[in-house]
């Protein structure tokens, strides 16, 4: 009997691996809705089956729900990120999530209701689609992990092993769905009281799964074109964001003042705040500087590096900023690679020390790949003496702030001048 469930089981990953590559293919004629669809139904029956249906296998017990079902969906997922992109395959994971909340909410409404015994006396077991609801949930947690997790790993792989497919999608596989075990059988356990015989005899039937999903992708890919089998160009960060519809947030800092790559406030929020503060420091009679920094040669770190060194680049010199101005301060990215750093109640000679103290720390701390370290022209005005309005005070900072560049770079200009000589700070 164990034999011929074995067979059943090989059975079983094999038709569901051929009827869902066979949507992926057609889902420019059928529309990729058939293909997400076809992902829920099956979610809702292997969650099921996880929790009732299990079969003896040589290995020991195993449910067909979480071993072929739910492994061939995370398969799917990462088969359907290779034949689109991150952000079509994000749509399946939160609806399913989003899905799996709903029925939790709509159980918890059912059993208020008064009901009817059907003919022959069987009840509706609200208890159980209760319990179930919220092993859908976790079970979809889970594979929200699960699905981000295979496809920066599947990424990663690609560093060492190259353009070798098969093999990043079988370590990749058996790695996140031996992860998933631990963390469902933690839930079977809790709910169900499963005994550990369920947790390894799953365990080995997932990386059985994985075997013959690999054996089948391979056998795919004999059949099927997949232009993106080779290590990806884009950054792991950048995959990770579309996952997560970063971007989205991305787009609401911009909406809240806050800068997307460094997470400072940005130039809307400093015209909009600043000018209140320089009035609150005038009336106080306390004084207010405005410090602007600009990184020297930054061109020629995006054309020797790339863009992508480059953003790091302005947000370490970003970190060291922070790190080295006050709670009070006003810190923003004012375009490109300048920032602007409000100093309130401080005077002319203390914002030169803080912008001389600012200058050597970023030299220190932010380094190029080439080993040479970054370093920055700095402006500083001061109110009353420079100006009442930010943008007099901008435009004061500014000019001194180009005749630290036109003095050789990597020094600080202040009303009377250059503070300290070139390159003093890179010794």
């Amino acid at each position: 009997m164990q034999v011929f469930n074995l067979a059943l089981f090989l059975l079983d990953a094999v038709i569901y691996f051929a009827v869902m590559t066979a949507f992926l293919h057609y889902r420019r004629q059928l529309g990729l809705g058939v293909f997400l669809a076809a992902l829920g139904v099956m979610h809702f029956m292997e969650t099921y089956l996880a929790a009732v249906f299990y079969i003896e296998l040589p290995f020991g017990t195993v449910s067909p729900g979480s071993s072929v079902f739910f492994a061939g969906k995370l398969m799917m997922i990462l088969l359907l990120y290779l034949k689109e992109d991150a952000a079509v395959v994000r749509q399946p994971i939160y609806g399913l999530f989003l899905g799996n909340l709903l029925t939790v909410g709509i159980a918890q409404i059912l059993q208020v209701h008064e009901v009817v015994a059907l003919p022959g006396g069987r009840a509706a077991d609200m208890a159980f689609l209760s319990e179930m609801g919220w092993l859908m949930v976790w079970g979809t947690a889970l594979l929200y992990v699960d699905a981000i997790g295979i496809i920066l790993l599947y990424e990663r792989l690609g560093r060492v092993l190259g353009g070798n497919a098969v093999l990043r999608f079988a370590i990749s596989g058996a790695a996140i769905l031996t992860f998933d075990q631990i963390g469902f059988y933690s839930a079977l356990n809790i709910l169900f009281g499963a005994p550990p015989s369920v947790f390894f005899g799953g365990w080995y039937a997932k990386l059985l799964s994985v075997v013959l999903y690999s054996l089948l992708f391979a056998v795919y890919l004999k059949i099927e074109q997949i232009p993106r089998l080779a290590r990806s160009t884009r950054e792991i960060t950048d995959i990770f964001n579309d996952l997560t519809f970063r971007e989205r947030y991305q787009a609401l800092l911009a909406k809240s003042g806050v800068d997307g790559l460094t997470g400072l406030f940005d130039r809307g929020r400093l015209e909009a705040d600043v000018p209140k503060l320089i009035h609150r420091c005038l009336d106080r009679g306390t004084g207010l500087s405005l410090i602007i920094v600009d990184a020297d040669h930054f061109k020629q770190v995006n054309d020797l590096f790339g863009h992508l060194k480059g953003d790091e680049v302005l947000k370490e010199i970003a970190l060291s900023l922070q790190a080295g101005s006050r709670p009070s301060d006003h810190l923003s990215r004012f375009g490109g690679e300048e920032f602007v750093l409000i100093l309130p109640d401080t005077d002319h000679d203390s914002a030169l020390t803080i912008a001389e103290r600012l200058r050597i720390a970023i030299c220190r701390s932010v380094i190029r790949p080439d080993g040479q370290c970054v370093t920055v022209s700095i402006g500083v005005a001061t109110a009353p003496e420079d100006g009442h309005a930010l943008d007099t005070l901008l435009g004061r900072a500014d000019e001194r702030l180009y005749r630290a560049k036109n003095d050789g770079r990597d020094n600080v200009h202040g009303r009377l001048g250059r503070l300290v000589p070139s390159g003093a700070g890179t010794a």
